[in-house]
């Protein structure tokens, strides 16, 4: 009886996940093989710049242990409210709403100290009982490596679009995307293609190029891998100093060449 009820409970879920996603037009995995790469950044600079273009965007911070998102859209310490539709995401702008596991956290230092099972039924609550809405993307953040979250989020989002694979320009980007390339094959999950984080800063006192973390190891890890290369994002400082505050860099710096890179990974999109 007692597994009957489980059963009953889990199809029950995978409805309201059905219905909340197929409102939803595209659902984009952001992942990497490795933390420290700038992987949240990067998804919630794509969630601003598709929100500027005038699309609807929810952002999904699915990094239980590691919720950053909430710090980098300002809305930290903020709880969420419910409805009889569901969770109402935050709000950030008209065209951009989100949800992190920063909201339901009593203090933004409590560890998150939980097993598997535990942390699949929040991710199945993210995307089953949020009101999203109807949206043109969903961008979910991933944890860092190819473990039970990103896993889960392959499994449960059924018409996935596909996934976006973030690294640094080291050569060791091959070995860890390489990773992620196989992990998305053996899901039958699209690769929209890999974006290259960090490459390269450019000095506020003498305009020149540092390649602080190697150069290139991006790209040939694409070409290697045989998936698209979407671009370089540069090592921003300004990138830095706006996610600390918790503000919107794309708003902040429309013009910058990092604003355009991003933008131009967003075009790209537009047409997959």
């Amino acid at each position: 009886m007692e597994n009957t009820e489980k059963m009953d409970k889990l199809k029950e879920s995978d409805e309201r996940i059905k219905t909340n996603m197929d409102r939803i037009k595209k659902k984009i995995l952001v992942l990497s093989n490795k933390g420290g790469v700038g992987k949240s950044s990067v998804a919630a600079s794509m969630a601003f710049a598709l929100s500027k273009k005038g699309k609807k965007v929810g952002l999904l911070d699915a990094d239980i242990h590691g919720p950053s998102v909430a710090k980098l859209l300002g809305f930290e310490g903020e709880a969420l409210d419910a409805s009889p539709k569901g969770i109402i995401p935050h709000r950030v702008n008209s065209g951009l709403c989100a949800v992190s596991m920063a909201s339901f956290l009593e203090h933004a230092d409590s560890p998150v100290i939980w097993r598997g099972p535990l942390k699949m039924g929040v991710l199945r609550q993210f995307l089953a009982d949020v009101h999203w809405g109807e949206l043109d993307y969903l961008i979910v953040d991933a944890p860092p490596g190819t473990g039970d979250e990103p896993m889960s989020i392959c499994q449960l989002i059924k018409d996935l679009a596909g996934a976006i694979i973030v690294t640094t320009p080291q050569d060791v980007a091959l070995l860890d995307s390489r990773k992620c390339v196989g992990f998305l094959k053996q899901l039958s999950t699209p690769i929209f293609g890999l974006v290259e984080n960090m490459s390269g800063l450019i000095c506020p006192h003498c305009g020149q190029e540092i390649d602080l973390f190697g150069s290139g190891g991006g790209k040939k890890a694409a070409d290697e891998l045989g998936i698209p290369f979407l671009g370089k994002i540069p090592f921003d400082l300004e990138m830095v100093r706006a996610a600390d505050k918790g503000e919107s860099f794309m708003d902040a710096y429309p013009d910058s060449e990092t604003a355009g890179v991003i933008e131009k990974i967003c075009d790209d999109l537009e047409t997959k």
